[in-house]
């Protein structure tokens, strides 16, 4: 029989930038990773609460990955590429160049991270001012939005720093302009870091109040009057230029950018559950609750109407899935966190050498040691205890409160490998009731959410998982490709290339369920009395606070 000619697989290029390293994955039409190449790129902190990095660092790793990935593949069949990053603010002169974010005059040191809270006496006087804007924030304006750090900048840097920027770009944009010339940006970062609104723009009311009139003047051309939907094509392609740099042939169509935790809500949000026997089956994607959690961690829920979460950030038009808003809760650190407690503690040495000798990860060996000593207890029950209030970096959502700290009830003398393990636990399990803290607030304004679903490194934690299941009572779905925020950048490229005719339609084909993780509903008794004392922590730090400053 005459041979059937079949047609060549379609591949696309995903690129995240994370806080700590670069990821690159080349991804087929089905969504299946079928190259992944990673490095680390650097991070400064000069001093408490600063932290910097520098774009042309992130730009070189952006180029050293991406070429992995596609090495031996007929560029012919490559025919897009997505950018998703961290929501950092990079600063560029005149020239675009990189321009020093630091007292030190550190050119090479030019974007302000978004973990940075050096801004936290702006942004105090940016929520005082109670303006229209702040209502789509969730009522009160995170530190690690933009407009405190320009605020920063221009009250700590005006001569050396303010008065020379040229641009001022969300990371995710300034890799978009690296790849094309054009500097476009997503209605993704702008609405969700800097206070534009999808249907008014930006509101010169707003920058005039905070005293960054300086902006409307020059018709808001530093921080960008170009606006375009994630997903849609940007400029030409790649410019000659980015296209050597990245190993790519000139002119593959270029995604307009996510930030990092949105790329990874595409990548799982919209997969089709059918036959998981999972409650959010025969209901729309409103019903479905996006958990990204890596060094910290996003909760992205999307509705048909908007909805106003106190404390939750949103809701944003068209921000992650086209028509619909999005409303975004967070964690500011989670897997930072556990790695602080971990590795802080005395017996962290130990924990490193048995792990080794065990060819384990610290965090395999330490889930294989509490189920060793939990006898014949279930593993959740050994915090009995042992409490944490796990804002040590301050709390994001639903309190919008920096300045609180992290607690700690329930430490004896015994500093072993036993309790090394149950600390950890117990930090995994304030995380996760941290997300139903999360999960109430939005429900009670009106959010009705019955699925999570899961991806970031940390969703490669059984244990990490299971107590978000068994805490929040609700299913957790684990994509098939672990990469999930890396499917989302491909599914960027994807629809910027006009191979789909939608993101809905790009993330139903490219987006695939991988495992199910169903609550332990018996335990539901022992995490509500675990709740119930999550809440009453921050209710003593509070008062304890109030006795102090009396």
């Amino acid at each position: 029989m005459p041979s059937q000619k079949q047609t060549p697989v379609k591949y696309y290029v995903g690129v995240d930038v994370g806080s700590a390293s670069v990821r690159a994955a080349l991804v087929d039409e089905c969504g299946t990773v079928v190259a992944h190449a990673d490095q680390p790129i650097q991070i400064w902190e000069p001093q408490p609460d600063h932290y910097e990095q520098s774009s042309a660092d992130i730009w070189a790793a952006c180029c050293s990955v991406t070429k992995k990935v596609v090495c031996g593949v007929d560029a012919s069949q490559i025919r897009g590429v997505g950018f998703d990053a961290t929501c950092s603010l990079v600063v560029l002169d005149k020239q675009f160049q990189p321009l020093a974010v630091n007292c030190e005059g550190q050119n090479c040191r030019n974007v302000i991270m978004w973990m940075d809270h050096r801004a936290a006496r702006q942004v105090e006087r940016i929520n005082a001012t109670h303006h229209r804007v702040l209502s789509y924030v969730g009522g009160v304006m995170s530190v690690e939005m933009q407009p405190p750090k320009l605020l920063w900048i221009k009250e700590n840097l005006e001569e050396s720093c303010w008065e020379k920027a040229g641009c001022f770009f969300d990371l995710p944009d300034f890799l978009s302009w690296k790849a094309t010339g054009v500097t476009a940006r997503s209605l993704c970062t702008v609405v969700c870091k800097w206070t534009y609104t999808s249907d008014g723009g930006w509101d010169d009311s707003f920058w005039k109040m905070i005293g960054l009139e300086d902006l409307v003047k020059d018709k808001y051309e530093k921080i960008g009057n170009h606006v375009l939907s994630p997903g849609e094509p940007v400029g030409k392609g790649l410019t000659p230029e980015a296209a050597k740099d990245l190993g790519l042939p000139e002119g593959i169509a270029v995604a307009a950018s996510l930030i990092d935790a949105h790329a990874g809500g595409l990548g799982v949000i919209g997969a089709d559950v059918k036959g998981h026997n999972l409650p959010c089956e025969n209901q729309p994607i409103t019903a479905r609750l996006a958990l990204i959690c890596g060094t910290s961690s996003c909760h992205m829920g999307v509705s048909e109407t908007p909805i106003f979460v106190p404390g939750v950030w949103g809701p944003y038009f068209s921000a992650m899935v086209p028509g619909l808003w999005l409303n975004e809760g967070g964690q500011s650190a989670t897997g930072k966190l556990i790695d602080h407690v971990v590795r802080g503690h005395g017996s962290f040495p130990e924990l490193q050498a048995k792990a080794a000798a065990s060819a384990h990860s610290i965090y395999t060996y330490l889930n294989s040691h509490l189920d060793l000593i939990k006898k014949s207890l279930p593993v959740g029950f050994l915090t009995v205890d042992l409490h944490v209030w796990p804002d040590f970096h301050g709390n994001r959502s639903p309190l919008t409160d920096l300045t609180l700290k992290g607690m700690v009830v329930g430490l004896t003398l015994s500093r072993g490998l036993d309790e090394l393990a149950l600390i950890y636990l117990a930090t995994i399990q304030a995380i996760a009731l941290g997300t139903r803290h999360i999960l109430e607030a939005m429900e009670a304004a009106g959010h009705h959410i019955s699925t999570l679903f899961l991806c970031g490194g940390l969703s490669k934690n059984p244990l990490f998982v299971q107590m978000h299941a068994d805490i929040t009572g609700k299913p957790v779905v684990l994509s098939k490709e672990v990469e999930s925020v890396l499917v989302g950048a491909a599914i960027l490229g994807a629809c910027a290339s006009g191979d789909f005719a939608s993101i809905q339609e790009a993330m139903a084909k490219m987006g695939k369920i991988g495992r199910v993780v169903q609550p332990n509903h018996e335990h539901r008794r022992f995490y509500d009395k675990k709740y119930e004392v999550f809440l009453k922590l921050v209710e003593h730090q509070r008062e304890y606070r109030s006795i102090m400053n009396s």
